[in-house]
C-alpha cells in the first residue's frame, strides 16, 4: 500500500498538472471508486464540474484537492490507486474508475486495479476535510509537534511498531518505513512503546523523518507496477532499503542474515543482531 512518500510524490505531480484547471466533465466508471461519497456518483460529479482545483494537500496517506467553491476532493490510493495524467486519445484500459476532463489540456484519470482506493467530495473541506481531521499530523506538516508525538508514542501500551502504524499517533508511516526506521534505531518492533525512554523515542522519530524524507527524494518505493506517479514512473527507494524485503540477505551494518517475522497478516523484517527481540515486561 502506498505510504507517505508515495502519496507525497503523487501530490507533487498533481500540483503541477491539476492546480488552476477548470473541470469540464467528470465520468465515474465504477461506483466503488466513490463509495465514500454518500450522496452517490452523480452528486460527486456535479460538485466538481465547473470548479477549479486551487491546491493539492496531503495528510499522511490522504490527499485532498481544495476547490474554488470551498469544498475539496479527498483521495485515498488504497493498495493500487493511481492518478494518471493522460492525453484524451489514450486508451482507457481495464482499471479506469474515474475520468476528469478539463476545459483544455490532458485528462486526469483515477485507475485502481483492486478498487480499495476511493474519492469523495468534502463539503467546506478546503482547509482540512472533517473526514480526515482525526488523523494525526505527519512529520512534514508545519504544525507537527515532535514532543507531542513522542508523548503519544510512549503512552501506547503496545508494541512500538504497532504504535508507529497507528495513524492517530503519527500519520503516513506504513510497514516498509516502520521497519526501516526501527532498523536505523536498533529497536525490534515488538519492544513495548511505553517502555521507551524519551531520548530513545525521539531518536526513533528522527529516523522515521529521515527515512521518509529520503524516500520522497527518490519518488517513493515501487515493488511492482501498482505504484507509479502521475506520469507512470516508478520510485527508486527500494534500492536503498536495509531490511524490508531482504530476508536472508546480510545486514548492511553487522552482516547477520535479515529475518522475516509474521506481523498483522503481513511481514516484519529486522536484523537479529542489531535488533534483538525484547524480553517480557515481567
Amino acid at each position: 500500500m502506498p505510504e507517505l512518500p508515495e502519496v507525497e510524490t503523487v501530490r507533487r505531480g498533481l500540483r503541477e498538472w491539476a492546480v488552476g484547471r477548470r473541470l469540464s466533465g467528470v465520468d465515474v466508471h465504477h461506483p466503488r471508486a466513490v463509495r465514500r461519497h454518500a450522496a452517490g456518483p452523480e452528486d460527486f460529479a456535479a460538485a466538481l464540474v465547473g470548479r477549479t482545483f486551487t491546491e493539492v494537500r496531503r495528510r499522511g496517506k490522504y490527499l485532498w484537492l481544495p476547490l474554488d467553491s470551498g469544498d475539496a476532493m479527498i483521495g485515498h490510493l488504497g493498495m493500487s490507486g493511481q492518478f494518471r495524467v493522460l492525453p484524451e486519445e489514450a486508451p482507457d484500459g481495464p482499471h479506469l474508475r474515474v475520468r476528469f476532463r478539463f476545459a483544455e489540456g490532458p485528462q486526469l484519470r483515477f485507475l485502481d486495479q483492486r478498487t480499495f482506493g476511493g474519492l469523495a467530495v468534502s463539503r467546506g473541506g478546503a482547509d482540512l476535510p472533517a473526514e480526515i481531521a482525526h488523523i494525526a499530523p505527519d512529520p512534514f506538516e508545519p504544525g507537527f509537534d515532535a514532543d507531542r508525538c513522542v508523548a503519544a508514542l510512549r503512552r501506547r501500551r503496545t508494541e512500538v511498531k504497532r504504535a508507529l502504524l497507528d495513524q492517530t499517533v503519527v500519520s503516513g508511516v506504513g510497514n516498509i518505513y516502520a521497519d526501516e526506521a526501527l532498523w536505523r534505531a536498533g529497536l525490534h518492533g515488538a519492544r513495548p512503546a511505553d517502555a521507551l525512554t524519551g531520548p530513545a523515542a525521539h531518536r526513533l522519530l528522527g529516523h522515521v523523518v529521515d527515512v521518509l524524507g529520503e524516500a520522497i527524494a527518490q519518488g517513493g518505493t515501487s515493488f511492482d507496477a501498482l505504484y507509479v506517479d502521475v506520469n507512470g514512473e516508478s520510485g527508486y527507494f527500494d534500492r536503498a532499503l536495509h531490511v524490508y524485503g531482504r530476508e536472508g540477505a546480510p545486514c548492511d551494518r553487522c552482516g547477520a542474515s535479515i529475518r522475516r517475522e509474521s506481523f498483522m497478516n503481513r511481514s516484519s523484517f529486522s536484523c537479529p543482531r542489531c535488533q534483538p527481540r525484547p524480553r517480557g515486561r515481567g
